[in-house]
């Protein structure tokens, strides 16, 4: 367990992100750009020591999981560095007067967008890189030129520690200002941190109630702020009789790997799995899943909830066990439940939301009008999946809207699990995934979460802001007079 951030310290952190604020706001996208690329290099400088360091504190496997999960996250820094190169995150639009408007005589008014201020940062539990110190939030909020305090989540807080002093150092020796990044211990500290007027937004991925909590917090302050919360999701698979008929072994052995990947610790793993009545797959599934070895979760807390979760599942009426094995806390073998789609809409919210930790449950349905009806009554999410062939896109077209209502990724034929960061990719949905389901927390557009626009009006050329002065100094992509 980590040690709590005294007063003290907590102030002059808190001080120093406000102090920093107006000179990161100010760096070039050039500068800033530097400043992501020198910390990712110092990350994987010191690999050696934070991934052993990661897998002691979190029972993950040093490779390649945890490994891997290091490289994704200096990449997504570099990436985040082109993001700045390219200039178009800052939306720079120009009006010039046009005395001929067709609302009246238009004045000159030119918009950009400006980093929203200091941004605390709560880190996760089962991503120690790439949602932790250095993950996508900070990332993004860096990039947006707003200094970040990172609350360190407990469950691996030397690793946290070492982090923190590592992209701390990084970034100031590439010139950043001091006060541009560091962490903070303890529940309480965190709270308070998040009701100080010098924090402008804050970002969160957790649990259900933690982040309800710290966002009704967020919203309370006499001056309300942006809370990003990623929150809970159960990502429902959708399969057709047609990919049954097609590629059924297949789609049962890919779906037994995708939900008890990471022993079912993602926030994208694969809950419900829709299957037509008779599908025939109950033995494949058995056997996909027979021997699988038991993996530790991350920490007691999160593996005494996922105990007590299932068994009130078990529980349910019409809910059957298909596969198990007996497992010990921390370490749990896959569990594989089934019920139908009449007890699925009486079982209420026990079976309709999230079960964090390798279980899964399957949901017969009788015909596409029962399918309709068992996907309106779930928790919105992050994805929604479906297995089919295009020979069924008659049958498929109409289901596509009912998935589309609940989720913010959409996948066919293939796994949620895989989240890759890139430019098109969104990783959020309506609440209860996200508490703002117009963003993203992973990809390029994550850097839109921590960015405020700002109009121009009348100013004379040399007291604009740079994006925005006649000769484009930076040489950004910008719309002038309605044209690109």
């Amino acid at each position: 367990m980590s040690q709590a951030t005294d007063a003290a310290t907590l102030e002059k952190i808190l001080a120093g992100a406000a102090a920093a604020a107006r000179p990161a706001a100010s760096a070039t996208p050039a500068e800033r750009a530097r400043w992501l690329v020198a910390a990712a290099d110092a990350l994987d400088a010191a690999a050696d020591d934070l991934v052993p360091l990661a897998h002691a504190e979190t029972h993950l496997p040093a490779t390649p999981r945890l490994a891997g999960e290091l490289k994704r996250t200096t990449f997504q820094l570099r990436l985040f560095g082109e993001v700045l190169t390219d200039g178009e995150y800052l939306g720079a639009t120009v009006d010039h007067a046009d005395p001929d408007w067709p609302m009246g005589p238009r004045p000159d008014i030119r918009r950009v967008k400006t980093a929203i201020g200091p941004v605390l940062v709560f880190a996760a539990s089962n991503f120690p890189f790439a949602f932790s110190v250095a993950g996508g939030d900070t990332a993004s909020a860096l990039a947006a030129g707003c200094p970040v305090v990172l609350k360190a989540h407990p469950g691996h807080p030397e690793l946290s520690a070492l982090t923190g002093r590592i992209v701390r150092e990084a970034l100031i020796g590439a010139g950043a200002p001091d006060g541009i990044f560091d962490v903070i211990s303890g529940q309480e500290e965190g709270v308070t941190a998040l009701k100080d007027p010098r924090i402008a937004a804050a970002s969160f991925t957790g649990s259900i109630p933690g982040g309800r909590a710290l966002f009704d917090i967020a919203n309370a302050r006499p001056r309300p702020i942006p809370f990003y919360g990623e929150l809970g999701s159960v990502n429902p698979v959708v399969v057709t009789e047609a990919a049954i008929a097609a590629r059924g072994e297949a789609v049962a052995k890919g779906y037994a790997g995708s939900f008890t990947l990471g022993a079912g610790q993602f926030c994208t793993k694969p809950g419900l799995l829709f299957l037509p009545e008779d599908h025939g797959l109950t033995e494949t599934l058995r056997s996909a899943l027979a021997g699988a070895a038991a993996q530790p979760m991350l920490n007691d807390r999160i593996a005494s909830g996922y105990r007590e979760k299932l068994a009130k599942l078990r529980e349910v009426p019409g809910v059957d066990v298909v596969a198990e094995s007996p497992s010990t806390s921390p370490a749990f073998t896959p569990t594989l439940l089934a019920t139908t789609g009449k007890q699925f809409l009486e079982g209420g919210a026990t079976v309709h939301e999230e079960c964090f930790g390798p279980a899964s449950l399957i949901v017969t349905y009788a015909d596409q009008a029962e399918l309709l009806r068992l996907l309106d009554v779930i928790e919105p999410g992050l994805t929604a999946t479906i297995h089919g062939e295009e020979s069924d896109a008659d049958w498929i077209r109409p289901v596509l809207p009912a998935l589309a209502r609940i989720a913010g990724r959409l996948l066919w034929n293939d796994w949620p699990t895989g989240v890759t960061v890139s430019w098109a990719q969104q990783h959020g949905g309506p609440y209860p995934a996200t508490t703002a389901p117009t963003t993203t927390s992973v990809g390029t557009a994550a850097i839109e979460r921590f960015l405020r626009p700002i109009a121009w009006q009348g100013f004379p050329d040399a007291l604009l802001p740079e994006p925005l002065q006649e000769a484009n100094p930076w040489q950004l992509p910008r719309r002038t007079d309605g044209s690109r």
